[in-house]
């Protein structure tokens, strides 16, 4: 049966900490019965897959602590608003929304002709509406268009002042505003070069709104900046994959995963990586890592199926299949991965047939399983013509 596309990873709106949301999860669908080739998607020429084999992981180098992920409001000055604004800026790293809210509130006192802790009290205002920091997740949102009213008139009085802009990107960003915010994160780079936080936004930014190649060299940007954050290697690998270069975009999540050896997430990256880059067995125990952190995720048990098929485990395979199904019914890879390594057995052609039928029924106008269908009739017909 035909090879199914390896679905991209996604980028959330930042990149570490309170600010950065949850990736995605992505799905790795299954190979041909009769060929092994995968491809990521929009990623360049398929890959063809090899004999299986692993390679060893770079050796591991020392790397400091990930730097916070709150953009810094106060100076480095004893002034009152300073204090406030740095006493307000921890808070919000520990996801203390009062704690940061008092602090700005103090700030906006001791300088109320001042724009810095009124971008503060914007971000707590968006923190507190609890909307997903993806694009176009918190479109008419009362809270998020308020604060972008008022950070919009901070930028203005303070055109200086590279946090109103970036705050300003950032949730123009939620409400799906990609051009303005756009403009908005590209100003706060200029202000603000050095800050791996705005580095960070302005590449997730151009890779949401559909910029892969320019979304490259702020992420990266990113990473150098704060060498010891998992999240901006993850943000970075994955870009890298999108864009083909499989092997960077490994290297990239080997570090993710050491810095984050209990995130699922960051085993789930570097596994869907190997398997593109056809490490299958430390795809295999990167994937398997990834369900022992987190047995909840239908595309992690995909995932692992996908490298069990590979390595011709079909039994294993079609156990995570199942489970992927038992945990989300309307999982639609996850029925068609299960049709695929059914097909291979003749005696349950049938049964892959009826999964693809419910694959079709969760979505009709999904190509693969119409691709899958024509296959399998053409197997059926094939076995059924004369000899």
């Amino acid at each position: 049966m035909r090879a199914i596309d390896l679905l991209p990873l996604v980028l959330a709106l930042s990149c570490g900490g309170q600010s950065s949301g949850s990736k995605p999860p992505e799905t790795v669908t299954p190979p041909p019965a009769t060929a092994t080739t995968v491809r990521v998607e929009d990623a360049g020429a398929p890959l063809a897959a090899a004999e299986a084999g692993a390679s060893t992981p770079p050796p591991e180098e020392p790397l400091p602590p990930a730097k916070p992920t709150t953009i810094p409001l106060g100076a480095g000055d004893a002034s009152a608003e300073a204090r406030e604004l740095r006493a307000g800026d921890d808070a919000f790293e520990k996801d203390d929304w009062a704690g940061a809210e008092g602090h700005y509130q103090a700030a906006k006192r001791a300088a109320p002709t001042r724009v810095a802790a009124r971008v503060g009290l914007a971000r707590v205002r968006i923190a507190k509406s609890g909307q997903a920091l993806d694009y176009g997740a918190a479109k008419g949102n009362p809270e998020v268009v308020a604060a972008v009213r008022e950070l919009r008139a901070c930028a203005t009085q303070d055109a200086a002042f590279g946090p109103a802009h970036a705050e300003l990107g950032r949730a123009l960003l939620m409400l799906g505003e990609g051009d303005a915010a756009l403009a908005s994160l590209q100003r706060a780079v200029q202000l603000l070069p050095d800050a791996p936080e705005v580095q960070s936004a302005l590449g997730v930014a151009l890779l949401a709104t559909g910029k892969k190649e320019e979304s490259l060299t702020p992420l990266r940007r990113a990473a150098e900046l704060d060498p010891g954050s998992a999240a901006r290697h993850g943000n970075l690998g994955t870009v890298l994959l999108l864009l083909g270069r499989v092997g960077d975009a490994v290297r990239e999540f080997e570090i993710q995963a050491r810095l984050a050896d209990g995130d699922a997430r960051a085993h789930s990256d570097l596994g869907t990586a190997l398997l593109a880059q056809n490490q299958l067995p430390r795809a295999v125990n990167e994937l398997q890592r990834a369900v022992a952190l987190d047995a909840s995720r239908p595309s992690y048990h995909t995932n692992l199926g996908y490298a069990y098929q590979l390595l011709g485990r079909r039994a294993e395979a079609i156990a995570q299949y199942r489970e992927a199904i038992r945990i989300d019914d309307k999982f639609a890879s996850a029925w068609i991965n299960l049709a695929t390594v059914l097909a291979q057995d003749p005696s349950k052609r049938a049964e892959a047939r009826a999964a693809l039928m419910t694959a079709k029924k969760i979505d009709p106008t999904d190509p693969r399983v119409k691709a899958n269908l024509d296959e399998l009739d053409a197997l059926d017909k094939s076995e059924k013509a004369p000899k």
